[in-house]
């Protein structure tokens, strides 16, 4: 085996600095390697796992990455105009499938999931017979919304305002004091319906009430392989939310894995080598896979005795805005990214496990997981992503550049320019 260049991360804090270490990182154990599924999907799955593997150690053996043909420059401006944002918004974030929701948070017939996606009031919920639904947030008497934000259980969506009720799939069911407000026709007074379908334990939503999405096609050879994560089989633990700048200043930073060893010198780093990864990708959609630490323990066993999930930390990234992480773990944590203004989005941080916190040391356990996580990302990503949200005005006119190792950046907006490009014609 040839040496190996260890890595050592650049001092980040300042002497003086008084601010808290971050908490350890939590400790995982590998999912992947006790999958003993024996469908097509658990077997393909299993067999990629292994290729990746593979293809991650010779990045370790020989101290690379996966690279680009050459660099990408984005110009500042891309970030900064507000009628290109409003276009992103019509070409992405109106005309693609979303990803809002994954499968567990609505985990049986009854429960439901509300968030707000540009402006627009949108409640998922899950029938008796466990079909999903997307709709307007909003009564069609006066239109006040239905549900708070959240994810909650209901047999019946009930308007505060003056009582209308309505099922799970969106019929209007109950009009209170009909005698005397009048008949109201039933068809016509159901909620607004959305485009919606459920692959591989995801819900996808459209924002255009008339869409037409092919979402077998729009995953593409990606499905088969999700599927075999097994995510409709996850516990929903927890939900938080975090405020973030510009969608795409926001997700620039899931999409490499160059700054591990600068920016999380005692997290992140800790567990996965900084600037090695192998990357894929599929359609819009991407995989990073990056070294974990263990590699180096693990690289001269036989192939048979390697536990992909010990060696590979693989993110699995759905366009626009979904990135999983943890996804070969017992923990899985998952970050939507939702636009809001062309300065803010909004991050919903989503805890799955692959089996649920029954005990107490279960709990304590992913307690630790999702605070470790939310932390990370707000004290340490998204605190220098608003720093680099601040400079963007007086960078106006030049432009950025994305390293040949930072090929997920490439892709990203390559992606976004094709679908503007698209739109225009």
């Amino acid at each position: 085996m040839e040496d190996i260049v260890v890595q050592i991360s650049p001092e980040t804090r300042a002497a003086g600095d008084e601010r808290p270490l971050p908490p350890p990182a939590p400790e995982y154990h590998s999912w992947i390697g006790q999958d003993r599924s024996s469908d097509d999907a658990g077997k393909a799955m299993r067999q990629d796992a292994a290729d990746l593997a593979e293809r991650v150690i010779e990045h370790y053996r020989n101290n690379t990455t996966h690279e680009a043909e050459e660099q990408w420059t984005e110009p500042v401006d891309n970030y900064l105009d507000v009628d290109r944002w409003l276009r992103e918004m019509d070409a992405v974030h109106r005309s693609v499938p979303l990803p809002l929701a994954m499968s567990s948070e609505l985990p049986k017939p009854g429960t439901y999931k509300a968030l707000d996606v540009l402006g627009i009031p949108i409640l998922i919920t899950r029938d008796r017979q466990g079909a999903v639904h997307a709709m307007i947030n909003a009564c069609r008497h006066r239109g006040a919304e239905l549900v708070e934000p959240g994810c909650g259980v209901a047999k019946r969506i009930t308007c505060p305002y003056h009582a209308w009720s309505y099922d799970l799939s969106g019929e209007l069911r109950g009009v209170y004091a009909e005698k005397t407000f009048g008949d109201v026709p039933r068809e016509k007074r159901s909620l607004v319906q959305l485009p919606v379908g459920e692959r591989a334990g995801i819900v996808f939503v459209s924002l255009d009430p008339n869409a037409e999405h092919d979402l077998d096609a729009w995953l593409g050879d990606l499905q088969p392989l999700l599927e075999g994560l097994r995510f409709a089989d996850c516990h929903h633990y927890a939900t938080r939310e975090l405020t973030s700048p510009n969608w795409k200043v926001t997700l620039d930073g899931y999409l490499e894995t160059y700054h591990f060893a600068s920016l999380h010198t005692k997290t992140v780093f800790e567990t996965n080598f900084s600037n090695m990864m192998a990357h894929d990708t599929w359609g819009p959609h991407q995989r990073l896979a990056a070294a974990l630490r263990p590699i180096a323990d693990l690289v001269d066993l036989p192939a048979d005795k390697r536990d992909p999930g010990d060696i590979v930390g693989a993110i699995y990234w759905l366009f626009p805005g979904l990135a999983i992480a943890g996804t070969w773990r017992n923990k899985i944590a998952v970050s939507i990214v939702i636009p809001r203004t062309a300065t803010e989005s909004v991050t919903q941080q989503i805890i799955l496990l692959r089996e649920p916190a029954v005990t107490e040391e279960e709990r304590h356990a992913a307690d630790q997981f999702g605070e470790w996580f939310y932390e990370v990302v707000r004290d340490e990503d998204y605190a220098t992503t608003y720093g680099v949200q601040r400079g963007l005005k007086a960078l106006a006119g030049t432009d950025f550049v994305f390293g040949r190792n930072e090929p997920g950046l490439q892709h990203f907006h390559r992606t976004i320019h094709r679908l503007l490009d698209e739109a225009s014609r």
